[in-house]
């Protein structure tokens, strides 16, 4: 691996630097320059197609060089209902950064992506909704605030997760299945259940490929939402987060008529949760993941907004 770094360069004096290890394609590589609240930051994303050791080697060539890091292509952590479960695996995975902070992006799905969901009911009405959740556990905060707003809700974590023909169409039951199935999946390589890789690029059917006809929104984790559809989408609503130019025209070519993204866009493209609570992280100075009440004051304090894109 003696090209590591090959090309890489810090950011320059003053910056802020952070850098999203991630195990998705690198094909979506980024490299951004923005000033927020004063502070200049280069916040850059570096994929390693699916190579756990060359992510591995990453964090620790990296770890003291940058703010903060991303985990990307992977959780670290799932709350869910409440509780907070580790996936094994990841954890040996990130344990080579020593000084530089790692998050994965859970805190802030758990606070912005609530706080996002209550924000867009004025202009979706979720009660008049049906709404397909490709992945909910990893997303809780978000599950949970579409059915506090009464969307009527499908979970599709076994359909898609395990290819069974369960979908969930309950809090309730999603609640259910987290607490009997989390501890035991934690234990198992995420990539199992999670895209990574060229997997990001391609789209297959399986058993929940039926139920974006069903919904009116498509709502969770971009890739996962992209794994699973069907050629057409015509006149659908996608609520997701990380997008780039590709998954634009991706969505163009199968219809898609309005894309929200649960915050702006920064440069080219939308970053991933990771990204932006490791710049959250980077710039309140600390070396260690927020509170929820830190990051939404963090967020309403540089004004982080839904973002609705029109693309008929």
């Amino acid at each position: 691996m003696s090209d590591l770094l090959s090309g890489w360069h810090p950011a320059p004096a003053g910056f802020k630097h952070v850098v999203s290890v991630s195990l998705g394609n690198s094909k979506r590589n980024a490299r951004e320059e923005m000033s927020v609240l004063g502070q200049p930051f280069v916040l850059e994303r570096i994929g390693t197609d699916g190579d756990a050791r060359r992510a591995a080697a990453l964090f620790q060539a990296l770890d003291g060089r940058v703010d903060a890091f991303g985990l990307g292509g992977a959780d670290l952590y799932v709350i869910a209902d409440g509780r907070r479960y580790t996936f094994g695996n990841v954890r040996k995975l990130v344990s080579h950064a020593k000084i530089t902070p790692v998050l994965d992006g859970s805190g802030l799905k758990n606070t912005l992506e609530r706080d996002a969901v209550a924000q867009l009911d004025p202009v979706l009405n979720w009660r008049t909704k049906r709404v397909l959740m490709v992945s909910a556990v990893d997303r809780f905060g978000m599950a949970e605030a579409l059915s506090e707003h009464g969307a009527d809700m499908v979970y599709g974590d076994i359909v898609f997760g395990l290819n069974l023909n369960v979908p969930l169409r309950s809090i309730a039951a999603l609640r259910r299945v987290a607490r009997l199935a989390l501890p035991a999946i934690t234990k198992l390589p995420q990539d199992w259940f999670y895209p990574t890789g060229d997997k990001q690029e391609t789209s297959v059917e399986g058993q929940g490929t039926r139920l974006y006809a069903w919904a009116d929104v498509i709502a969770g984790d971009t890739h996962y939402a992209k794994r699973y559809a069907p050629r057409m989408l015509s006149g659908k609503t996608i609520l997701t987060q990380t997008i780039t130019e590709a998954d634009r025209a991706w969505m163009r070519e199968r219809g898609v008529a309005r894309l929200i993204t649960t915050t702006p866009r920064i440069g080219s493209r939308n970053f991933a949760t990771n990204v932006l609570e490791a710049f959250f992280v980077a710039l309140s100075g600390r070396r260690e993941a927020l509170s929820e009440e830190e990051y939404l004051r963090f967020v309403r304090e540089v004004g982080f907004r839904p973002e609705i894109n029109e693309l008929e």
